[in-house]
C-alpha cells in the first residue's frame, strides 16, 4: 500500500490528476482510476450509481475540489469527468 501524499486521502491522487488535465473533458477507465489512486475501488463505485454523486461523499469531494464533476457513468467500465463550468486553473 503507498502513503497517501500528506495523508490526504484514498482520492487525493484522483484530485491532482485532474487538476493537471489542460482538456475540458477526461474519461477514465475504472482500471485508469485505479493506477491513479494506486488501490482498488470499492464494490459500490462498480454497482451503484450513486457512488458517483457529485456531492454528499468523500470520494466527490476530490472531483469537486479539483473544478470537475462527473457526467457519465458505465458501472464498471468507465467514468466521463467535465470541467466544472466557471473553473479554470491557470
Amino acid at each position: 500500500m503507498h502513503r497517501r501524499k500528506l495523508n490526504k486521502g484514498k482520492y487525493y491522487p484522483l484530485e491532482e490528476y485532474l487538476m493537471s488535465q489542460d482538456s475540458f473533458r477526461v474519461k477514465l477507465s475504472f482500471e485508469d482510476i485505479e493506477k491513479i489512486i494506486a488501490d482498488s475501488l470499492p464494490p459500490s463505485a462498480r454497482k451503484h450509481r450513486p457512488w458517483w454523486a457529485n456531492g454528499g461523499h468523500v470520494q466527490a469531494y476530490a472531483w469537486l475540489r479539483a473544478g470537475w464533476k462527473v457526467e457519465e457513468v458505465s458501472l464498471g467500465n468507465y467514468v466521463v469527468f467535465i470541467k466544472k463550468e466557471g473553473f479554470y486553473s491557470s
